[in-house]
């Protein structure tokens, strides 16, 4: 098991920082089958017409492709997403991009049994970032996430809270879990000057319904 962290941005002005997320995930990921296929992609990441909404139910290890966008209507989040790998030290590598999102590759794909995470900042030097609105969302706000095959897995939020970063519950933000479940995390709470980054994470949480 490796420990990992999370990079969530800075505060417009203020130098980008890597804000800890103290946590475990796998070392490597079990060899599994070829995703099914289906549905066909359209330019830019998103799905033809009919395609995005044809699965809402978890699959089992193996069966679910990689995912490729993420939206949530509630808070007008459209972005892409994109496979982040563990650095040497065992820190997720942020997006490189503030407006996309970044998947866990060591991780469930969303939809597996398991607790998948897609990570993203939250603001940049210049202005809000891709999950800058992700403290807006309540219980029962949908997060869809688009798959490579042309499928998706919808979940529901069932619950959003703020942890501070040097004792954030790692078995109850990212532990394993037999039904497929989602966490969706940023930076938030005060930010500290001192140190260029947030003191918190803000950690949603979701589920199939």
């Amino acid at each position: 098991m490796l420990p990992w962290s999370v990079c969530c941005g800075a505060r417009p002005a203020e130098r980008p920082t890597a804000p800890s997320v103290s946590g475990t995930v796998p070392a490597s990921r079990p060899v599994r089958d070829a995703a099914p296929t289906g549905g066909t992609q359209a330019a830019g990441g998103g799905l033809t017409p009919g395609t995005a909404a044809r699965t809402s139910t978890g699959l089992g290890a193996g069966q679910v492709a990689e995912p490729v966008r993420v939206r949530i209507p509630a808070i007008n989040v459209s972005a892409p997403v994109v496979s982040l790998t563990l650095d040497d030290s065992g820190r997720l590598r942020a997006p490189s991009r503030f407006e996309e999102t970044g998947w866990n590759a060591a991780g469930p794909e969303p939809g597996e049994p398991g607790t998948a995470v897609i990570a993203g900042h939250v603001d940049s030097r210049t202005g809000p970032a891709v999950f800058f609105r992700l403290r807006e969302l309540a219980a029962g706000d949908r997060v869809e996430v688009e798959r490579a095959d042309g499928t998706s897995a919808v979940f529901v939020v069932r619950r959003r809270a703020w942890f501070p970063k040097d004792a954030l519950p790692a078995a109850e933000v990212y532990g394993p879990t037999g039904a497929p479940e989602l966490r969706l995390i940023t930076c938030g709470g005060v930010f500290d000057r001192a140190r260029s980054s947030y003191r918190d994470n803000l950690v949603v949480f979701a589920d199939l319904p």
